[in-house]
């Protein structure tokens, strides 16, 4: 007792004591979760042994391309199918759900659009060039099938409950899909689902998006405690989260349509004011696919960065967007499957698309003008850049270069765009949770504050390795969904097929609303 009075004496009596302390308390932190959690995070994101790519990016590739050919290309026969649903065409008001098409899409695509969006991309070009887009686009393009697949079976086997409100995802098609098909181990699959999910919420969802948003603030405002920004975060996430997914599903249907057309806008205006250089732009994406136009690793270093960008940015074959399509009102689960397939499209076909072209085009990346090709760092390990920014920063002075203000709009982006994945996170780790501890308002409720103190904690600290440990959580998610999918597919292909028949005989009907 005299020692913690003594401590406390000294804490009180120096101004610098309590940063020091804190300071200090983070890094035994840091280095205590470190040392428990770096075999695991070293596990999911090893290299492909005599290779430098990462075989969890290998895995989400390989499986995109195995769903592609096995359902025929789904992701192109049915896109004018897909808008249709979306647009409301096909939607019976009394079918049994939540919310709508569109704002379940919604839903999902505010998980997924985020900073990858814009520091990922920025990371992928600087060290991979131009060429990683060509690749981030194939893979977005395939990724298309694994959200077909997974969020199909996310409304299949979801439970629907007395009250109108409904569970889904992996871990209910996991359990039930293997019961179905007299597989052994589906139970124990959905619960390490479960709990990579809860995980990934807490860290990847939740902490890194509240410290990135605080930190960029901050660098508009001045610098602040970041406990501020955590309370604010805090108090509006809980306000919208406390309602359910028709709560949040109502705030994402506004804010994703909003950010996009910020950023995407912003973008546009760029574009427009350099349209002679599209053209060059596109010829630097083409040729550096195919030759790395001598950026470090050429063309297998742009393949790498390019897919490694699009696994991480659209999630596809994670399993979170199965979890929020699951709330759809649909009795056809295969309709949701095809809404769910524009998000790798919106995601990364056009977004990160966007923040590449502006970066190629603003030339921050440095060109020898002698060879035509890109020059390297100090390190040898990126593109030199014109002020050596690199992520947010090389986006956010790619759009200054054109539009001097365009920071603060970046800054309101990346606001919108944390706040946006906080609150899909949200429902993705709930959902998780109540199949661990079971349903109801309690256990809910329960789950809600943890997230929303989480969130205050994000924001006041520098916990690089939980963020990365829950990065790996994610990805870990992606094992076991990958794994269990190969299983269920076929049952998607019924699905498919069944649907497919009853639409060219004209028995699946628009509705007029």
């Amino acid at each position: 007792m005299k020692s913690f009075k003594t401590l406390m004496s000294a804490l009180i009596a120096s101004s610098a004591a309590p940063a020091a302390f804190a300071q200090g308390i983070d890094e035994q932190v840091n280095q205590a979760f470190a040392t428990v959690t770096g075999p695991f995070v070293s596990f999911i994101f090893a290299p492909v042994p005599g290779t430098s790519f990462p075989w969890i990016v290998m895995w989400l590739v390989i499986a995109a391309t195995v769903f592609t050919i096995y359902f025929g290309a789904v992701q192109f026969r049915f896109f004018g199918h897909a808008i249709g649903l979306v647009k409301g065409d096909y939607s019976d008001p009394n079918d049994a759900g939540e919310v709508s098409h569109f704002q379940a899409l919604a839903t999902a695509l505010s998980g997924t659009v985020g900073l990858g969006n814009i520091a990922g991309v920025a990371v992928a070009v600087g060290i991979g060039g131009p060429g990683a887009t060509f690749w981030m686009i194939l893979a977005g393009l395939l990724g298309m099938a694994s959200k077909f697949t997974e969020c199909t079976l996310g409304v299949k086997y979801r439970n629907e409950y007395d009250d109108g409100t409904v569970s889904g995802g992996p871990m209910y098609y996991i359990s039930k899909g293997f019961t179905e098909l007299g597989l052994p181990g589906g139970k124990i699959l959905a619960v390490l689902f479960s709990i990579f999910c809860i995980l990934g919420a807490l860290g990847g969802g939740n902490m890194f998006q509240a410290n990135q948003a605080h930190a960029q603030i901050s660098g508009i405002v001045g610098d602040y405690p970041g406990w501020i920004t955590g309370l604010i975060f805090a108090g509006v996430v809980f306000a919208v989260i406390v309602g359910g997914i028709k709560s949040i599903a109502n705030v994402t249907e506004k804010v994703v349509p909003l950010m996009g057309i910020l950023y995407v806008g912003a973008a546009l205006i760029i574009l427009i004011m350099n349209y002679d250089m599209i053209g060059w732009a596109f010829g630097q994406i083409f040729a550096g696919a195919f030759t790395g136009l001598g950026v470090a690793g050429g063309m297998v270093g742009a393949l790498i960065q390019g897919f490694k960008r699009a696994a991480f940015s659209n999630e596809a074959g994670v399993g979170s967007a199965a979890i929020a399509h699951s709330a759809v009102k649909t009795k056809e689960p295969i309709t949701e499957g095809f809404v769910s397939l524009l998000e790798p499209l919106i995601d990364t076909v056009v977004i990160c698309t966007m923040t590449a072209l502006v970066i190629v085009i603003s030339q921050q990346l440095i060109i020898d003008e002698a060879t035509g090709v890109y020059m390297l760092n100090e390190a040898g390990s990126a593109i030199a850049t014109v002020d050596g920014n690199t992520g947010v920063a090389l986006t956010s002075a790619a759009f200054g270069s054109t539009i001097s203000w365009f920071p603060f709009v970046l800054a309101l982006a990346v606001v919108l765009f944390a706040f946006s994945t906080m609150i899909s996170w949200s429902y993705y780790g709930l959902k998780a949770w109540t199949y661990l501890f079971g349903e109801g308002k309690v256990t809910e409720l329960v789950f809600k504050v943890i997230f929303c103190i989480f969130i205050v904690i994000g924001a006041s600290a520098s916990l690089g390795p939980v963020i990365d440990f829950s990065d790996a959580a994610i990805f870990a998610m992606a094992v076991v969904n990958i794994l269990a999918l190969y299983f269920l597919m076929k049952l998607v292909r019924g699905e498919l097929n069944s649907y497919s028949e009853r639409l060219a005989k004209g028995e699946i009907k628009k509705f007029n609303h």
